[in-house]
């Protein structure tokens, strides 16, 4: 079971919102760099009897007979990581919004036992999503030789580096199956200190990152680009969309700018995010698992070096997860009322494009 791409966007960005908080917001997401020293916050390794329960939990899952995305977390039971998955997500959904796993026993799997046991993986955690509108529910982070300079072109499918951003799904989760020589390092903010800072040196501009900025859409949803609010905030809690690189590459359109305030915004945002006091670096090993909020926390990717040789060059799986929702009425009825207004912008911004194609 899972989540197509267009209802995968629409629980997305279906994000509660009652004002703009006037202070700045606090709780464990609000992290700087100096918090996350302390490793044992947000990194966990498997001991020998879990990973011997992935084993067998992964033979299971093999004898059966079903199609990769046909699988559900019960055809990989896991009993005894049971809890500690619903301690993740609860890191994710309200911690810090970062956990790393370690010591997954992938190095003697063939490429379909590592595709299954992260894919079930992920149904544990939660829902599965399409990430393009191909319905790729399994995607690969790797080179595949396509052209840097092609604004079409996604660019974890290149070795350059990647600007911060969230992508469209709760959360996102990667699993290392093979290293880059040199480079290719997580990089890591709280969106939610990020905005703290904004709101500190420019309240205005931190003002306007509640407003509807156009989202290059790469002609996906046949739309030129989706207008997204990139802030919203509802009982304390700061949900945020940062992507200033596809924001921006939507003014290729002709009939797309942004506003001057618009654009010191995003300027703005961008440079606090490269504060060295606010983000952290992650190494990624073979067989680790990194799993980001995309509400409260930004990404990126350091450049890197691949090897020669084809079966040495990095290699990541990508999960897009859905997570489950446990929300108020009131919460209910803010989550329709945004899902209404989007899906009604959403059908504008198709007839435009049916007018200008």
């Amino acid at each position: 079971m899972y989540n197509t791409f267009q209802a995968q966007t629409l629980h997305y960005f279906s994000r509660p919102h009652s004002g703009m908080p006037e202070a700045p917001v606090t709780g464990l997401a609000a992290w700087c760099a100096d918090d996350m020293r302390d490793e044992a916050q947000w990194s966990y390794t498997l001991n020998e009897s879990e990973c011997n329960e992935i084993e067998a939990a992964l033979a299971t899952a093999s004898a059966t007979d079903k199609n990769l995305h046909e699988r559900r977390a019960e055809d990989m039971p896991l009993p005894t990581l049971a809890p500690r998955i619903k301690q993740w997500r609860r890191q994710l959904s309200t911690g810090l919004g970062v956990q790393r796993i370690r010591g997954v026993p992938l190095h003697n799997w063939t490429r379909d036992q590592q595709h299954l046991f992260f894919w079930c993986f992920g149904q544990h955690l939660g829902l599965a999503g399409a990430q393009n509108r191909h319905n790729e529910l399994l995607g690969h982070v790797r080179d595949d030789g396509s052209d840097v300079n092609d604004p079409t072109v996604r660019q974890y499918r290149t070795r350059s580096a990647i600007p911060f951003h969230c992508d469209a799904a709760d959360v996102v989760g990667l699993l290392c199956l093979r290293t880059a020589k040199q480079g290719g390092d997580s990089r890591l903010v709280s969106s939610v200190s990020v905005f703290n800072e904004m709101l500190k040196r420019d309240p205005a501009l931190a003002r306007v990152m509640f407003t509807v900025f156009p989202l290059d859409s790469h002609h996906e949803g046949g739309m030129f680009s989706m207008p997204v609010k990139p802030c919203r905030f509802h009982q304390g809690e700061l949900r945020t969309f940062g992507h200033s690189h596809y924001f921006r590459t939507a003014q290729r359109y002709p009939h797309i700018k942004m506003s001057e305030q618009q654009l010191a915004a995003l300027a703005l945002y961008d440079e606090i995010c490269e504060s060295p006091e606010l983000f952290m670096d992650m190494t990624l090993e073979p067989g680790d698992i990194q799993l980001v909020s995309n509400h409260t926390v930004l990404h990126s990717r350091t450049h890197y070096v691949d090897h020669q040789e084809p079966e040495l060059k990095r290699h990541l799986l990508r999960l897009w997860i859905s997570l489950p929702q446990s929300d108020s009425f009131l919460e209910r009825c803010l989550r329709l009322r945004e899902r209404l207004g989007l899906i009604g912008s959403v059908l504008i911004e198709r007839m435009r494009y049916r007018l200008n194609s």
